[in-house]
């Protein structure tokens, strides 16, 4: 009893023996099968073989995602998207140019040039003749006037302007009608100094006194009844050189005292009258437009007023040559 107990235990806690066992009495109970080894191994019976559809169509081969790089596609911007900004980039400088104020170029402040610096230029020969009722001293040629032939003929100077506005011609002329200003308004002009430069800074002040004497000699030989000077800086020589010392606070606009007649002939004749006016030029910025009309606007009224008076000489001067023949 105990022994056959045993048994049954043993054969509960181990049947995996019981399993060989039996497949041991299977084998040996089977009968022999026929051998398949023919002496050589076939490699092809070991070889991979990719299963394959039947369409005839290889199956991509699948791989690791840990062993392939990844691809980063970068998007290419569209030809009109880089345009476009490229505009706007154009359209923002532009706006930007636009606001900011354009630096203004300083310039240079000019000292004395000599005469060979502009004696490529030709001078302004003098439009004058006798007993001009007005005869305008200049202080010289510009850059334009000398390339021209034509007085006071920068487009910024407002010498022909202020003679209409004045009065002094009763209509608006140009510089090329200046060579007739003696014959049409019985008017002139002349320069202290006659070589061109291209203002007044470059002059030097022993060549603007040499000038004086030579219109006082001018004034002697056609005898004009006024002069103008226009400008302070051309009046500043004529007094100098009279009284040998500067202007200072003498200095006035307008009709200057009789005292200072110029082409002055002891006992023959009293001399021109003179006028100090403003100067025309466009770089002369220190009196208001206003105020060099209303400066102008003096010798304009005289003007008009001494024209009215000659013409009724000239006419009883006619009718008593009539009436005495």
């Amino acid at each position: 009893m105990t022994r056959s107990k045993a048994a049954q235990e043993a054969t509960i806690q181990d049947p995996v023996c019981d399993d060989g066992a039996k497949e041991e009495q299977d084998i040996s109970s089977s009968p022999p099968q026929p051998a398949t080894f023919k002496g050589r191994l076939q490699m092809s019976d070991f070889m991979f073989k990719s299963n394959e559809s039947s369409s005839g169509q290889t199956s991509p081969i699948r791989r690791s995602p840990r062993f392939t790089t990844p691809t980063i596609s970068t998007p290419t911007p569209s030809v009109s998207v880089a345009k476009t900004k490229r505009t706007k980039e154009l359209d923002a400088e532009d706006i930007e140019k636009e606001i900011k104020p354009k630096k203004k170029r300083a310039r240079q402040a000019s000292g004395y040039a000599p005469p060979s610096t502009y004696a490529h230029l030709n001078g302004l020969p003098d439009a004058i003749a006798s007993n001009l009722l007005v005869l305008f001293i200049g202080l010289n040629p510009g850059i334009q006037t000398a390339r021209t032939g034509h007085a006071y003929a920068h487009p910024s100077n407002l010498f022909w302007k202020l003679l209409y506005s004045s009065g002094l011609t009763p209509r608006l002329c140009s510089p090329t009608e200046d060579r007739q200003l003696p014959e049409l308004y019985s008017m002139g002009f002349t320069n202290i100094v006659a070589r061109p430069s291209r203002n007044g800074s470059e002059l030097s002040k022993q060549e603007m006194d040499e000038g004086v004497e030579i219109l006082h000699e001018k004034c002697r030989k056609y005898r004009p009844e006024s002069v103008c000077v226009v400008g302070k800086s051309i009046w500043e020589s004529i007094w100098r050189v009279r009284h040998g010392k500067p202007v200072g606070k003498a200095f006035k606009y307008g009709w200057q005292d009789e005292s200072e007649n110029m082409g002055v002939i002891e006992g023959e004749w009293e001399g021109s009258k003179v006028f100090v006016s403003s100067s025309t030029s466009g770089l002369a910025a220190t009196l208001s437009p206003a105020e060099k009309e209303r400066i102008w606007a003096e010798i304009g009224t005289w003007a008009q007023k001494r024209r009215a008076e000659r013409e009724l000489e000239a006419k009883e001067e006619s009718n008593s040559v009539f009436n005495s023949v």
